[in-house]
């Protein structure tokens, strides 16, 4: 790389790491710690490429971007933030960044990124202004990497004219993604309308639909569980929009491919919905954001009236363990139950198991058919991480992260299944003791000794 980086972070930590790396890869950096200083150089016509954290001590990173725009079009912008809402990712897109990123960040990734910044600086755009007039605290929480990859997608999506597929279990929160995706959007003052197969039903339930979106959004729900007469009428209408055509938007628990390919669902409609396709993980898939989550459920129903209350570590344990079948709908409903019935400031662990009761087997994504094998769902699973990246490759390191991914759950189970015996353990998975040993280190597995499961 050849240019000049300009660094914008509080955290000396980061700010080191970033200017070595930076100067390693032949750049020359010139970091701060303040807003005003950076504006300062961007004004004096410094810099190639900005990388800057969004809460500063003098000011938002966010609400500088129209600055920075307005002295010098063209400049490139990466933020990052430790910030975990879908509202970061958004107003970074709609504010024209370069770039967004999570805290905490990829290194490599974030190199490759300022590496691309530089060879596209004069592509950027000057960046509009944010509306006033939209929700600033949208329902969908969490600082995963899986989420902060699909707001990332999201804030890409929301202004294009493409259909758009949501896919996901029930209670994941699809029809906030469908919302937040018209709420943020150019169609944002036209009607959005949810449509159902009782309003495709009559002959002419389509054209009506048409009329009352005016042009705005149409999102269909449950896609897959429409008849084929009905998503026959649907593939006509998205064909033949009128003179308005909306944004079309779609959402299923059910894998489309697999139910393409099994017949329940006709191809045309499949290609016609399948422009982009946002995944939205399971909360089993996303367990370090239930304390979030948790938090930001009982904060607003103390903004609605209700007593202050606070999940005690051993009930939030309790939480990161449970299969959560009902995803976060089914969170959300047990924590405003446990804000009226608990006794006390701090909800305990036995509130927790009188609310959620025993623990209920999990319940499958449905799919085109029950006999799939493992490698056929992994195989899904990694498309839809490549999908989610866009037309952008992971991270690097992949390989070591998804071997991590399954073998860590592998053997916490078979440590579950024997007992925590670590002999018996390693004679189930075929390896040797030292080496078991050696994996429960390195993959920072917990041993405990319970009741066998077999």
């Amino acid at each position: 790389m050849d240019g000049t980086i300009l660094v914008a972070d509080d955290d000396r930590t980061i700010r080191t790491v970033l200017t070595q790396a930076l100067t390693r890869a032949g750049c020359k950096v010139h970091a701060t710690s303040s807003l005003t200083t950076l504006l300062r150089w961007v004004g004096e016509g410094k810099g190639d490429v900005v990388i800057s954290d969004v809460m500063m001590p003098d000011g938002n990173g966010l609400e500088m971007l129209p600055k920075i725009a307005q002295d010098r079009p063209g400049l490139p912008v990466i933020v990052i933030s430790a910030q975990n809402t879908i509202m970061t990712a958004i107003k970074a897109a709609e504010a024209e960044a370069y770039d967004y990123l999570p805290k905490p960040f990829d290194l490599p990734d974030l190199m490759k990124r300022t590496a691309r910044a530089l060879e596209m600086q004069q592509q950027n755009r000057r960046a509009p202004e944010i509306s006033d007039d939209r929700p600033d605290d949208l329902p969908l929480v969490g600082r995963t990497a899986v989420m902060q990859s699909l707001y990332r997608v999201v804030a890409r999506v929301m202004n294009a004219d493409l259909p758009v597929l949501i896919w996901g279990e029930s209670g994941t929160g699809k029809s906030l993604i469908s919302r937040a995706i018209h709420d943020f959007s150019d169609r944002r003052s036209l009607p959005f309308v949810s449509a159902t197969a009782a309003d495709l039903q009559e002959l002419e339930g389509p054209a009506r639909l048409l009329a009352r979106v005016k042009g705005g959004t149409l999102l269909v729900e449950e896609i897959a569980d429409l008849p084929e007469e009905l998503q026959a009428r649907l593939v006509r209408m998205m064909d033949s929009p009128g003179e308005y055509a909306p944004r079309f938007l779609a959402t299923s628990q059910t894998d489309l491919a697999g139910a393409m390919e099994a017949g329940n669902v006709r191809k045309d409609l499949y290609y016609r919905l399948s422009g982009a396709t946002l995944t939205v993980p399971s909360l089993r898939e996303r367990v370090d954001d239930i304390p979030l989550l948790a938090e930001h459920f009982l904060t607003r129903a103390e903004s609605s009236g209700a007593a202050p209350r606070s999940l005690s570590d051993a009930a939030a344990e309790i939480f990161r363990n449970y299969s959560w079948p009902g995803n976060v709908r089914q969170l959300e409903n047990a924590i405003r139950r446990l804000g009226l019935t608990s006794r006390a400031a701090e909800i305990t662990a036995s509130e927790v198991e009188q609310v959620l009761g025993a623990q209920p087997d999990l319940e499958p994504m449905r799919a085109a058919g029950n006999t799939e094998k493992l490698g056929a769902s992994v195989e899904r699973h990694l498309r839809r991480y490549f999908d989610l990246h866009g037309n952008m490759l992971p991270p690097s390191g992949l390989y070591a992260r998804i071997l991590r991914e399954v073998e860590a759950p592998l053997i916490e189970i078979a440590l579950e299944a024997t007992g925590g015996n670590q002999a018996k353990c390693a004679d189930l998975l075929g390896i040797n003791r030292n080496t078991l040993r050696k994996k429960i280190t390195d993959l920072d597995i917990e041993v405990t000794r319970r009741r066998k499961l077999m």
